[in-house]
């Protein structure tokens, strides 16, 4: 009798045990199943692929940029080549007197070979100037405002007649 007692005592045990292996299992399915933790996973996998998209996004813009650079650089060169060509050209056909090549311009920095008229070229002034030190300048508050003289008041303000008595 008493292995029938251990084998009840045994079976009770691995009952309760497989009793809490299936509470945790349930839990874990449950869970995995769940509208919330759905939603958590979706929530989720949207995020990688923002973060995915951005970092895509972000390597377009580089390599765009790069690829403007590269293609300003050369344009700048063709511009370059281009005016010496036209410079040369019409030093050669205007025997000396054409445009300076911008070769010659990097080389030499003689102030002496500009002409007097484009000498004294100064950029425009934002503001009208003075034409006399007196004369008020366009950020006065009087500026351009004529004042006409204002009729003065009498001295003395006018005493109300009194009735006269009898």
């Amino acid at each position: 009798m008493e292995s029938a007692v251990i084998s009840m005592e045994t079976l009770i045990a691995m009952g309760v045990a497989v009793l809490i292996v299936g509470l945790g299992v349930g839990l874990l399915l449950g869970r995995r199943t769940s509208p919330a933790d759905q939603k958590y996973r979706d929530v989720e996998r949207k995020l990688d692929q923002i973060l995915q998209d951005k970092k895509a996004y972000e390597d377009e813009v580089v390599e765009h940029f790069t690829d403007t650079a590269k293609l300003l650089n050369n344009l700048t060169e063709s511009y370059r080549d281009v005016h010496n060509h036209l410079a040369k050209g019409a030093a050669t056909l205007c025997q000396g007197e054409g445009p300076v090549s911008l070769d010659r311009l990097e080389d030499s920095r003689d102030t002496a070979q500009i002409p007097a008229i484009l000498a004294d070229i100064h950029p425009p002034l934002d503001y009208a100037p003075k034409t006399s030190p007196d004369e008020k300048g366009m950020l006065n508050e009087e500026f351009g405002l004529e004042r006409k003289p204002t009729e003065s008041s009498p001295e003395s303000p006018e005493e109300p007649k009194k009735p006269d008595s009898l």
